[in-house]
């Protein structure tokens, strides 16, 4: 099955896996291949990483889709039928963006986006900044027609959080301590405990900052508009559990990243995010086949210097561990998932430009036929 058939009817495509396994890259190649076939397609980075720019031919990524030159992809053998789209997701824009839509009135944005909370909940607390970068993959979803979006995550542990962000800001924004915060202040007093008020106090005296006035005020300021993020929060979550939305694991093949791969789709699993399919990358594939490395070492005896022809073998031999390692791993990972692994092999060059994405695109769209012949001219 290619990736094409795994993306059949979706709107969303969530590519996630441990860090430095291609996610960006195999990100980057599924939306050009969509593309490819006509569909109008966004590629959307919250990876502060510049490759996904470069390897566009984009001289940087910003915070709303920027469209992609593709007509000089043919000098690359690859033609485009339909769109291609890219940008980086930037989380206190979003959020800004997001106050500014929500609020009452400009004022009322204005004094919240000056609010000291406010300035560190949208830039350093945890969970609030995947809430917006998910909530404007949710934008993109209702604002603009594309036929696809492509999610490239950050690694897996930091992916779920990501993921998991819109629930608990939603529970939050429900919960009784909040709506006890946006009363008077006093009652935010009660909700955080007496014991609390030296440490306030102190606190105050120190850095010159009332953080219960700031956090009372911050959450007055909100107000009405706690109901317009819970609505929010709740629709991103319905579209990431939507049968139009498929999780693609992308992994190497080496071991750590193999059972990250598994332990990412077991969490998946068990949240009710919808399983698409699993990439492994970096695959090394059995050069020798049958024959022995010392048979090898004895054929190239007869044909090179006796120096030249032990150092050919010794580089053969470790591609041969490292392919019966990579093989090892796959079955284990073949074992312990529902969908037969796409394989991407190991390639000579880090790809960093257009002919490298396009080179990923072939391995992943091709037919299982083709995708044998196309292994078959490497392993040759």
């Amino acid at each position: 099955m290619s990736v094409a058939e795994l993306l059949a009817g979706k709107r969303v495509c969530v590519c996630g896996g441990s860090g430095g396994v291609g996610k960006t890259t195999t990100s980057a190649a599924l939306a050009l291949g969509m593309a490819a076939r006509g569909a109008k397609v966004a590629v959307v980075t919250i990876d502060p990483a510049k490759r996904l720019a470069n390897a566009l031919g984009l001289a940087e990524l910003e915070n709303e889709p920027r469209r992609v030159a593709t007509n000089r992809l043919a000098d690359h053998g690859l033609e485009v039928r339909g769109e291609l789209w890219a940008m980086m997701l930037d989380p206190k824009r979003t959020f800004d963006e997001l106050i500014d839509r929500v609020a009452a009135d400009p004022a009322r944005a204005r004094e919240i986006k000056a609010n000291r909370v406010y300035v560190e909940l949208s830039t350093a607390v945890s969970g609030s900044q995947e809430f917006t970068a998910v909530a404007k993959l949710y934008d993109l979803d209702q604002l603009h027609e594309f036929d696809l979006l492509v999610l490239d995550t950050p690694p897996s542990r930091n992916a779920l959080e990501f993921l998991n962000a819109p629930g608990r800001l939603s529970s939050f924004l429900d919960g009784r301590a909040l709506k006890a915060f946006v009363r008077p202040t006093n009652l935010g007093v009660r909700v955080l405990g007496r014991s609390a008020s030296p440490v306030l106090a102190g606190m105050r005296r120190v850095t010159g900052i009332d953080l219960l006035s700031d956090l009372s005020s911050f959450f007055q300021l909100l107000g009405d508009t706690t109901g317009d993020f819970s609505l929010r929060a709740a629709e991103v979550e319905r579209m990431l559990h939507a049968d139009t939305t498929a999780f693609l694991l992308v992994t190497s093949a080496e071991r750590e990243a193999i059972e990250e791969a598994i332990w990412f789709h077991r969490t998946l699993v068990e949240s009710g995010f919808p399983f698409g399919g699993v990439v492994v990358n970096r695959f090394h594939h059995d050069l020798l086949g049958d024959r022995q490395p010392e048979d090898l070492a004895a054929t190239l005896g007869r044909t090179l210097r006796p120096e030249l022809a032990a150092r050919v073998s010794a580089n053969f031999d470790d591609y041969h561990v490292l392919a019966c390692r990579d093989e090892r791993n796959l079955r284990r990972l073949t074992e312990a998932l529902p969908a037969r692994p796409l394989v991407v092999p190991h390639l000579d060059d880090d790809v960093h430009d257009v002919d490298g994405l396009v080179r990923i695109h072939r391995y992943l769209f091709a037919s299982a036929s083709e995708r044998e012949r196309l292994i078959a001219d490497v392993v040759a």
